[in-house]
């Protein structure tokens, strides 16, 4: 009991940034303000559609659907290739502005986070307040919006930045969270996909109180090992704490594809954009990685993942793109199927005050090292765009984020 007390007086903030990809592209063309615009691929050559404005939302536009198919809806939309290291710039100005609330920072994607203000509100003032002053921020000082929930715990928080985008702000307390999840599709549920869904329509469920009347037999005999996790979180119950990089016991960066994705090329160019990420976020808490993790999801769900570890510790990008591209051609000699999802992460993870420079080559280490930090210097002052490796200068890859 004494850990779900703890947990109940936790705050937990989930921060979503509005149409992310779109409100950059407004933020930078001040003329396509007010206006439907589509962020994704070329219509011709089957791209999809990243993001879209909440100006084309009502014509029925929305992510993952073909551009094409977005295009007859709105004729009139602005359609635009994404810029993913403008976007990356403008992710890391927010995060700089979260993490002067509180350290307690966990980064889930380019767009979101969650934040642990439990320990903030005697300083700053209550968990609302906190995220009204986030949103604030985050407006007067880049110009877009941020949708935030507040909560007891990470699944409620998520939920509530979700209901009322955008610029929205919901706020669930502990006496209010059965009220709250009650009236909730079903399909809110983390995990319920296209597969458990209609599981839980043939037994009748459609809300999450519905739920509530299940048994945990039921739930196993329905859905296996995550029956009791479903039980969970039908009540409302959460007790994964925030987890900052620094406290991480890994870090990875994974990316779903609207459509199942076979191209080599692209497929190598955007596992390199995930290891300099991960990479940066290393040397900027001061950590170094042993493992590397290979992560592909496949169109029904399907997941494989490879693994490979290194003699020593390290956070250069040239090392651990290397073992990770040697994962990738591993599994493209497989004969593989289109993907869903690939990611890559490091794991092992140590401070770089307990790791030390190879005996054996020392100079080609400190280099590789020095040529890191330095290009991280050049990104943090002039911007992602200001310096990238070759196969990172992709263009726009076709890539969408949550809403």
């Amino acid at each position: 009991m004494r850990d779900m007390d703890r947990a109940t007086q936790q705050r937990i903030l989930h921060l979503d940034m509005d149409a992310f990809f779109a409100a950059v592209e407004q933020l930078d063309h001040p003329e396509w303000r007010g206006k439907p615009l589509l962020v994704g691929g070329d219509p011709k050559d089957r791209g999809v559609v990243s993001t879209a404005s909440y100006e084309a939302r009502p014509f029925g536009c929305h992510s993952a659907m073909p551009m094409a198919a977005a295009i007859r809806l709105c004729p009139q939309a602005i359609v635009v290739k994404p810029r993913m290291e403008r976007y990356a710039e403008i992710s890391r100005l927010v995060f700089e502005i979260l993490e002067q609330f509180t350290p307690l920072v966990e980064p889930i994607s380019i767009d979101e986070a969650f934040l642990d203000v439990t320990g903030c509100e005697r300083l700053i003032g209550s968990a609302e307040h906190i995220a009204c002053a986030l949103k604030d921020r985050v407006q007067s000082e880049i110009q877009i919006t941020a949708s935030v929930g507040v909560a007891p715990n990470k699944f409620l928080a998520k939920l509530a930045s979700d209901l009322q985008k955008p610029d929205g702000l919901v706020v669930v307390k502990e006496e209010d969270v059965q009220s709250f999840l009650a009236p909730l599709p079903i399909s809110r549920l983390w995990g319920v996909g296209k597969a458990t869904l209609p599981e839980f329509e043939r037994l009748g469920i459609h809300t999450f109180g519905d739920a509530l009347g299940l048994s945990l037999g039921t739930l196993r005999q329905h859905f296996g090992e995550a029956g009791e996790q479903f039980l969970q979180l039908v009540r409302g119950i959460d007790d994964r704490p925030v987890q900052p990089d620094r406290e991480a016991k890994s870090i990875s960066h994974e990316v779903t594809f609207p459509v199942d994705n076979l191209d080599r090329e692209h497929l190598r160019s955007i596992i390199l954009d995930q290891i300099d990420q991960v990479t940066r976020r290393l040397r900027r808490y001061g950590l170094v990685a042993r493992t590397v993790m290979l992560k592909i999801r496949y169109g029904d769900f399907g997941t494989i993942t490879r693994r490979e570890t290194l003699p020593a510790a390290t956070d250069q990008t040239d090392a651990l793109w290397n073992v990770a591209v040697k994962l990738f051609e591993a599994w493209q000699q497989t004969r593989p199927r289109a993907v869903r999802l690939i990611g890559v992460g490091v794991s092992q993870l140590s401070s770089t005050k307990e790791c030390q420079l190879s005996l054996f080559e020392p100079t080609e280490a400190s280099t590789h090292h020095q040529l890191d930090t330095t290009m991280d210097a050049i990104r943090d002052r002039f911007g992602e765009q200001a310096i990238g490796r070759a196969a990172a200068n992709r263009g726009g890859a076709d890539q969408h984020e949550s809403t």
